[in-house]
């Protein structure tokens, strides 16, 4: 597509928004209309195939989220483990690096 008409449709897709609470959204209708589909049910169509792929994208992001996560902990278990089974450090002595790795709001205690 040329930037030209990309830069049309912009303009127009922002101003059929509307503003509620400080959320903007847009009316499928208008957007039908604005996106040139003469038919709803090949509006709804794309309006589907755009869920699937945000979808889709959603949950390759949550996979590196999570890949990114398991490396930092492997890598916090490896080099904390061998130091705590040889005695070169005590729990009290690392709670400070553990907390980085723990999660934000979570709170840990001692076991009964």
């Amino acid at each position: 597509m040329e930037k030209g008409i990309i830069t049309k449709i912009h303009k127009t897709f922002e101003e059929y928004a509307y503003e509620q609470d400080g959320v903007d959204f847009w009316m499928a209708r208008e957007l039908q209309e604005l996106l040139g589909y003469a038919d709803w049910r090949n509006f709804l169509n794309a309006v589907d195939k755009a869920k699937e792929s945000c979808e889709t994208a959603f949950e390759a992001i949550s996979d590196q989220t999570a890949l990114a996560q398991n490396q930092k902990l492997t890598e916090l278990r490896d080099w904390l483990l061998p130091m705590l089974i040889n005695g070169q450090v005590k729990v009290q002595d690392v709670e400070d690096e553990i907390s980085m790795a723990a999660e934000e709001n979570a709170q840990y205690g001692k076991r009964r």
